[in-house]
């Protein structure tokens, strides 16, 4: 590799890192807000735990930021050079862009292969590993769920609310019990209560003491002018289940988080002859294995798709503002999972082949790209 070439693999390699850091931490920050953030506040997760957490879910948000950071970092990059002139001053004494993108598509290359070990081994690793600590974790504090003065959602079909808690005990406590429609069907006040953690369940059980229960129409619960009564208890026990907030005592793991021999294990299972008479189901279940592995492998080569449109597009865009040339990356990048979520439509349709359509959006990229090389050599 000469000078030239050193030069612009470092430049690329430094710049696609950083782009790659950039998008990494905003679906971080995203998961973050979504997932960590709300047992973080309630006391659930201790910082260790939330550090260690954000850790594993590092392999997670770079599997996807990869390919939109090489493809905005090619851009900022060549934008540059080409915005500078170092790219006319490269071509006028005789290097043909072939030459120049050698370095690139040899740093692709290699994104390509750390893309396959990170969607086969990394990433379904530390995902199984984050799910599992999360949700071990939320459970060794179930009682952290009810939170005072805090309208609390997480229980299915109910709204939780507390004037006060210390320890396990209640003061003022609010329930309602909501339909299929999110409609109050009946409110209960109590005075106190006390929550606590059944562990041969799995479940909270909610005592109250001094209830009154507010029972509404059960077909019009928002019509007011009928109810069908009120209820008095002095002591009174609901279950809540913690399946929604903290997630099933045993993990079930997805496609997307089983690694490249678990998915191979998985599709000669589904191979093998079954006389249990669910041949048609077992061909869509081998089918949803196959398209997992092409879509793992895909989303890897798209990296190698990503260069190759943007090196002539960053050579074509002579920008040296970096927030056209991200919003060209990001949107380039846009369009490309947008025909991978079209494709992902049929996967529940075997004959249609997703497992070969999911390749589709990566050759319509290389194809345009050889074709944008063709026109910029014959510029």
């Amino acid at each position: 590799m000469n000078l030239i070439h050193r030069h612009v693999f470092i430049n690329v390699l430094g710049t696609c890192a950083a782009a790659v850091a950039m998008f990494g931490f905003v679906l971080m920050a995203g998961n973050t807000l979504k997932e960590l953030l709300g047992p973080a506040l309630s006391g659930q997760l201790p910082l260790e735990t939330l550090v260690h957490l954000l850790g594993l879910m590092v392999p997670v948000v770079v599997s996807y930021a990869l390919p939109m950071g090489m493809l905005s970092g090619i851009l900022l990059v060549l934008g540059r050079m080409s915005s500078d002139r170092e790219i006319t001053a490269l071509r006028s004494s005789g290097l043909s862009v072939a030459w120049l993108s050698t370095p690139i598509l040899f740093l692709a290359l290699l994104g390509v292969a750390l893309s396959v070990a990170i969607n086969f081994q990394f990433m379904p690793v530390a995902k199984v590993a984050y799910e599992t600590e999360l949700r071990s974790t939320v459970r060794k504090n179930p009682l952290s769920f009810i939170v005072a003065r805090t309208f609390i959602h997480d229980f299915p079909g109910m709204v939780l609310y507390a004037d006060a808690k210390q320890g396990n005990h209640l003061q003022g406590f609010w329930l309602w019990e909501l339909d299929a429609r999110n409609r109050v069907k009946r409110s209960i006040h109590a005075e106190s209560g006390r929550v606590d953690y059944d562990n041969a369940s799995g479940k909270l059980a909610l005592t109250l003491e001094h209830a009154m229960a507010d029972v509404r129409n059960q077909k019009d619960p928002e019509n007011f002018h009928e109810q069908n009564g009120v209820a008095i208890w002095e002591r009174a026990t609901f279950e809540l289940p913690l399946e929604k907030p903290a997630g099933s005592q045993s993990l079930h793991k997805k496609l997307q988080w089983l690694t490249f021999w678990q998915l191979m294990a998985e599709r000669e299972r589904l191979r093998r002859p079954d006389d249990s008479g669910a041949s048609v189901d077992r061909r869509a279940e081998l089918m949803r294995v196959q398209v997992t592995i092409q879509e793992k492998f895909a989303t890897a080569f798209s990296v190698l798709s990503f260069a190759l449109v943007a090196i002539p597009l960053g050579i074509k865009t002579s920008r040296t503002e970096a927030s056209v040339n991200l919003s060209l990356g990001l949107g380039l990048a846009m369009t490309y999972y947008f025909f991978t979520v079209i494709i992902g439509l049929a996967d529940g349709r075997p004959w249609l082949r997703p497992d070969l359509l999911i390749w589709l959006p990566n050759l319509g990229f290389q194809g345009l790209g050889l074709l944008l090389f063709y026109k910029l050599d014959r510029s």
